[in-house]
């Protein structure tokens, strides 16, 4: 159709009000068809407005009639629409129709694969990026995001020639240097800091920030990996203040959060909401503050036969938001945890469950859920699934300060705007340390609190007693962890490859000066170092 073609086009232009105009008329002439509702639902998608955009797509879906091509289309982009409000379930099954039509075009691939990816399904994402950059090799989108999966599920080669391909094109490409300088260890005889030094000089000049903070990210690792502290640091600081001005975050934002929880479960038991919560045993929480071992707990534990890896999910947060209905945008707030104090616990364990359940699919009776930030919600957690096991990882205060610090977590996130400050990040470990405290008083036997440090220098008796934690049996692969061939989707993926090491163990001190101001103010407020 012609008009199809010109709303296309006017999509593409960013036209929305003549493209939605031509998508009505083609409504109206052919109400049977789906071409007119799609394109409505895109133009409605393309403006913001997703909710109104689904239903849309979803009766261009309904209405058959197109083409294979054109309804992997729909389906395609009716799963990336879905995954936007969270139906996660309804996402990687409208995915999976999408795949099955054999689409013909990279971008529908392309968003198939992106959807599968933000599922969790990192090895069924390989099929369609791979098909993807078949059709498109030049497109350095699609080429980003088969490597990024290369390298999630252990082919570092594979993801190292991707995105050395992007940068022969673009040698600016900063996300792009981030992800090979984090994709394993940089050594003097192999290492990227003199590009990296290009690269950052051609970024200021041009002015692009985002580009410079990636790129002094990738410098400030790779020169860690070669000794030179200093350096190290002066690009880590450079960058963190850069962010955490563009963020405008204050402590007091967090501070306000841990005070609502803390409150939340500290007053009357009888002002929360009765009941007993869902007595399943399978999910066990590995929780802690990130970079401190929670990756490597989760692949020890995913490495036993009754134990299945469901990654880093947003089950439990957006259960609890979803329950409290408070209208606020973020996820977690002091609003929404005073509202979550009324929500039924057996309703929660049930919205929990039935969101984690989206991204199991190995049968197993037992199923890891490693979103460090849980440990915020362990009062909620062990009320809607009071057999549930909680394994809270903890390393050396001052490790872990650095840890965060030097991290380039996801830079718009909600849970880690603290690490963009020396003095944040410590604050937030202090506040972690008395919640945590607090959580154990009222769970003393759901909750584990396991060293990093005893782990990595007494691994099988550490082992054992976190499977006995955990209610399972012990079974000798758990030792073998860097075996697991799961895919990792974190910062600690390539050390979760190797055999059990004591590398990370007291990295702090080769920056003690500067980190000094830090380690006095942990140590005043009682905190061992």
């Amino acid at each position: 159709m012609l008009a199809e073609q010109e709303a296309r086009r006017a999509l593409a232009s960013g036209d929305l009000p003549k493209a939605a105009a031509i998508a009505r008329s083609l409504t109206e002439a052919h109400p049977d068809l789906p071409q007119g509702y799609f394109l409505l639902g895109m133009a409605a998608a393309e403006a913001g407005r997703v909710a109104k955009a689904i239903p849309l797509v979803e009766a261009a879906v309904a209405r058959g009639g197109a083409a294979p091509q054109a309804r992997a289309e729909h389906l395609a982009q009716l799963a990336r629409l879905l995954v936007l409000v969270r139906r996660e379930g309804e996402a990687g099954e409208t995915a999976r129709k999408a795949l099955d039509c054999s689409p013909g075009d990279a971008l529908t691939l392309d968003t198939i694969g992106c959807v599968l990816a933000r599922l969790g399904d990192h090895q069924g994402s390989l099929k369609p990026f791979s098909e993807a950059v078949a059709l498109e090799p030049e497109n350095p989108d699609f080429r980003y995001n088969l490597a990024a999966a290369n390298g999630f599920t252990g082919d570092v080669e594979a993801a190292r020639r991707h995105y050395e391909r992007i940068l022969s094109h673009d040698p600016g490409e900063a996300r792009v240097h981030y992800a090979l300088a984090i994709l394993s260890r940089q050594t003097a005889e192999a290492n990227h800091v003199p590009r990296l030094e290009r690269a950052l000089a051609a970024a200021d000049t041009a002015g692009d920030s985002g580009a410079s903070l990636r790129i002094r990210y990738a410098l400030a690792k790779e020169l860690e990996d070669l000794g030179d502290a200093a350096a190290s640091l002066h690009h880590l600081s450079a960058a963190n203040h850069a962010q955490k001005q563009a963020l405008g975050y204050h402590f007091a934002q967090d501070a306000a959060i841990f005070d609502a929880m803390e409150r939340l479960f500290s007053g009357d038991p009888a002002a929360l909401a009765p009941g007993s919560g869902r007595t399943e045993a399978a999910p066990i929480f590995v929780v802690g503050m990130p970079r401190t071992g929670t990756t490597l707990v989760d692949r020890i534990l995913s490495s036993h036969p009754a134990v299945e890896a469901a990654g880093e999910l947003q089950a439990m947060p957006l259960a609890v938001k979803q329950l409290a209905g408070t209208p606020s945008r973020r996820v977690i707030d002091a609003q929404t945890i005073a509202a979550s104090g009324a929500i039924d616990p057996g309703a929660l364990g049930e919205a929990y469950l039935k969101r984690a359940q989206v991204h199991l699919g190995l049968g197993r009776p037992r199923f890891t859920d490693k979103l460090p930030a849980n440990f915020l919600y362990l009062g909620h957690i062990l009320r809607a699934l009071p057999k549930a096991r909680v394994v809270c990882l903890r390393r050396g205060a001052m490790d872990t300060v650095w840890s965060n610090y030097k991290n380039l977590f996801a830079s718009h996130s909600a849970y880690y705007a603290y690490s963009y400050d020396l003095m944040d990040t410590a604050r937030y470990y202090g506040r972690f340390d008395r919640l945590m405290a607090q959580w154990q008083r009222l769970w003393p036997q759901a909750v584990l609190q396991l060293s990093y440090e005893r782990l990595v220098a007494d691994q099988e008796s550490e082992t054992r007693r976190l499977l006995a934690h955990c209610g399972l049996d012990w079974n000798e692969d758990c030792l073998s962890f860097h075996r697991n061939r799961a895919a990792v989707a974190t910062p600690s993926a390539a050390q979760v490859r190797r055999p059990m090491n004591a590398d990370g163990v007291g990295r702090w001190r080769a920056h003690a000066a500067p980190l000094e101001p830090a380690r006095l103010w942990l140590q005043e407020q009682g905190i061992a170092i």
